[in-house]
C-alpha cells in the first residue's frame, strides 16, 4: 500500500470518520481536502438502488450544469456542408465529415464530445469499436444526434453532460473544479441529483438514492447525508 504524504494525512484528518455531511458542508470541505497542485476536478459518485442488468432499470440521461464543468470541452461536429457554418458559429472545435471519419478510422479520438446529424449516423456505425469504448458515440438520448447542431454544440460547451449508471449501480460525474466557489459546486451537484431523482425507474423498489460521495481528483471521498439533498 502506498504511503500517505503529509498533505494527504492532513486532508484525511479533516474528514470525520463515519460522518455524513450536508451538501453545503461537503461542497466547502472538498476544496479544503484537495492536495493536487493543479485545478482538480470535483466528482460525484451516486449509488442507486437499481439493477442495471434489467433494461427497465437502466438510468441514463443528460443534465445542464448551471455553472458548467470548468473544463474546456473539445467538440467535433460531423456534419454535411450545409451545417458547417452553424457548427462553427456555435463554437465547435472541429467541423467536417469524411476527413474526420478517416482520421477516426486511423485511431484519432482527440475530442470530448461528437455531435452529428441523423443522416450521418449510418457512417458512424462501423466506427463503433473505436468510439464506443471511449464514450464518444453520439446518441439521440443525450442530444448529440440532432438537426439542431448549433444548439447541441452550445449546450455541450456551456456544461451539458451525459451520465449513465455503471454495472455496479453507480453514476459518476464531474461537477466542477476545486477552484469553483463552494456554492457553485453545491448547485451543480444539486442539479445532477435532482435530475437523477426525476429519472427514477418505476420498477426500482426500496431505497433509490443509497449513497452520495463528493471528491476531487486526488482527495478522499466525503460522504453526503442523502436526506440533505432530497
Amino acid at each position: 500500500m502506498a504511503r500517505l504524504t503529509k498533505k494527504q494525512k492532513e486532508a484525511l484528518g479533516k474528514i470525520e470518520k463515519g460522518r455524513f455531511y450536508s451538501l453545503d458542508e461537503a461542497s466547502s470541505l472538498v476544496k479544503e481536502v484537495n492536495t493536487a497542485k493543479f485545478d482538480a476536478s470535483v466528482d460525484v459518485a451516486v449509488r442507486l438502488g437499481v439493477d442495471p442488468r434489467k433494461a427497465n432499470q437502466m438510468v441514463r440521461g443528460v443534465v445542464s450544469l448551471p455553472h458548467g464543468t470548468g473544463k474546456d470541452i473539445k467538440v467535433l461536429a460531423l456534419v454535411t456542408p450545409d451545417k458547417e457554418t452553424e457548427a462553427k458559429a456555435a463554437g465547435a472545435d472541429y467541423v467536417g465529415l469524411d476527413e474526420y471519419l478517416d482520421k477516426i478510422k486511423k485511431g484519432w479520438t482527440d475530442v470530448d464530445v461528437i455531435v452529428t446529424m441523423p443522416s450521418v449516423m449510418g457512417k458512424l456505425g462501423p466506427l463503433g469499436r473505436v468510439l464506443g469504448p471511449r464514450g464518444l458515440m453520439p446518441n439521440p438520448k443525450s442530444g448529440t444526434v440532432t438537426m439542431e447542431i448549433g444548439k447541441a454544440v452550445t449546450e455541450v460547451k456551456s456544461g451539458k453532460i451525459d451520465f449513465k449508471v455503471d454495472k455496479y449501480g453507480i453514476v459518476h460525474a464531474s461537477v466542477g473544479k476545486v477552484s469553483f466557489e463552494a456554492s457553485k459546486i453545491r448547485e451543480n451537484t444539486q442539479e445532477l441529483i435532482q435530475t437523477l431523482v426525476k429519472l427514477k425507474p418505476t420498477s426500482a423498489k426500496g431505497s433509490y438514492m443509497k449513497s452520495i460521495y463528493l471528491s476531487s481528483t486526488m482527495s478522499p471521498g466525503i460522504g453526503i447525508d442523502v436526506k440533505s439533498v432530497n
